[in-house]
């Protein structure tokens, strides 16, 4: 290829902010996912933390929240996603975009809050803001609740958030058609 010429343009791909555009779900259907979405994945958290009897109730509450709010607030952000991933390609892509896309926003977002959370919690502990010692307690700290979220706050999404999922991903390649 010589150093003047370039590459033909696709005449039928759109530009990445149309892309970006066709790919956001729309108000009606963000706020409508991320309630249900939202109370799905509380209602996965409060159905093994029920079946592990927890005795401390505020307890139950709190995490069952936090999986509400990370799976509401993951809502919107997995759907552009699988929506990015599958435009324009057959329903197992689409499935595939929206299995992925979902379970990865809503686990990242939980996450991100419960590390979050659990940093406030032993922020009293730390040394003054912004200085070298309490940048190494931030960073470890969030570093020890996501490797904790990883163990202990996984579990919660089985079964029933991974039946939503399964069940998401379907309607999501459905829809896409």
């Amino acid at each position: 290829m010589t150093a003047g010429a370039s590459l033909p343009k696709d005449s039928s791909a759109p530009p990445a902010s149309g892309k970006l555009r066709q790919a956001l779900p729309s108000l009606r259907l963000a706020l409508a996912g991320s309630v249900v979405w939202g109370l799905a994945m509380g209602a996965s958290a409060l159905f093994v933390l029920l079946l592990d009897r927890w005795e401390t109730p505020v307890g139950v509450r709190i995490v069952v929240l936090l999986f509400a709010l990370g799976g509401a607030a993951a809502f919107p952000i997995g759907w552009t996603l699988a929506r990015l991933l599958s435009l324009g390609r057959r329903g197992e892509t689409a499935f595939a975009a929206a299995f992925v896309s979902f379970a990865t926003a809503t686990i990242g977002l939980t996450a991100l809050l419960y590390a979050l959370q659990y940093r406030s919690y032993y922020a009293e502990w730390h040394e003054a803001p912004f200085t070298i010692t309490w940048a190494f307690q931030f960073v470890f700290t969030g570093l020890v609740a996501l490797y904790q979220f990883a163990v202990l706050g996984l579990r919660l999404y089985f079964p029933g958030g991974f039946i939503a999922l399964f069940a998401a991903a379907l309607w999501f390649a459905s829809r896409s058609r």
